[in-house]
């Protein structure tokens, strides 16, 4: 279970989660051993757990971001666009990134300039985070993430799109800039509690809602005063 799985590296957490079955895909386990959690967590980088990282905003258990990963995961092509709102840290930015490699790009989007610079900084700190930024294919932007993206190439729509925060409902402009077919990953607040949604538009255009389970995700809210 997740709370076995946390370890001394990155390589000790990835493998213990896959051990227990968080991790099914050899895809998702290939990407999230290639970005190292300690260049986006501020502390106890391999603990699976939510860590703060300011303002308000945390980092998600790792095992939070292999699933949405697993869930993704058809949508998430080589040449593929995904839209990460509330990118955060930028960590699962990062790890997506590299899933949609070669050619595919990945923007992160969060309400906060000190927020959206942080995941910036936090690429930087590799090799790997640096060929991406410098290529185009992970980019860092401030926006309200409700909205969707349409900046970098948005108006062709997305692949995937993943939602780092709880939201007060569907937000009907992130299931319109989807792709057809295409998927959003999100947690959604219903009568006091939050649980993952995962919509998929068919090729069809039409819409089919899976509810997952249960979660605790900080709010998908305006941006607080400077």
């Amino acid at each position: 279970m997740a709370w076995t799985c946390s370890g001394s590296t990155n390589t000790a957490l990835i493998e213990n989660m896959a051990r227990e079955g968080l991790i099914t895909s050899d895809r998702v386990k290939k990407a999230m051993l290639s970005v190292d959690r300690a260049h986006y967590a501020p502390a106890a980088p391999y603990q699976d757990s939510p860590q703060p990282i300011g303002h308000r905003a945390t980092i998600s258990a790792p095992h939070m971001h292999a699933n949405a990963c697993e869930s993704l995961l058809p949508y998430l092509r080589p040449g593929g666009r995904v839209l990460d709102i509330g990118s955060g840290s930028g960590y699962l930015t990062h790890v997506l990134a590299e899933l949609v490699q070669p050619g595919g790009v990945v923007v992160g989007v969060e309400h906060i300039q000190a927020l959206t610079d942080l995941g910036r900084r936090n690429a930087e700190k590799s090799a790997e985070g640096r060929r991406l930024l410098e290529d185009g294919k992970m980019v860092f932007v401030k926006g309200d993430g409700r909205k969707g993206w349409s900046g970098q190439g948005g108006e062709q729509g997305w692949d995937a799109i993943h939602v780092g925060a709880a939201a007060a409902g569907f937000h009907q402009e992130l299931v319109d800039q989807l792709r057809r077919p295409g998927r959003l990953f999100m947690p959604v607040e219903e009568d006091g509690l939050q649980h993952i949604y995962v919509i998929d538009k068919q090729e069809d255009g039409s819409i089919v809602k899976k509810k997952l389970y249960g979660v605790r995700y900080v709010p998908l809210t305006d941006a607080p005063p400077e």
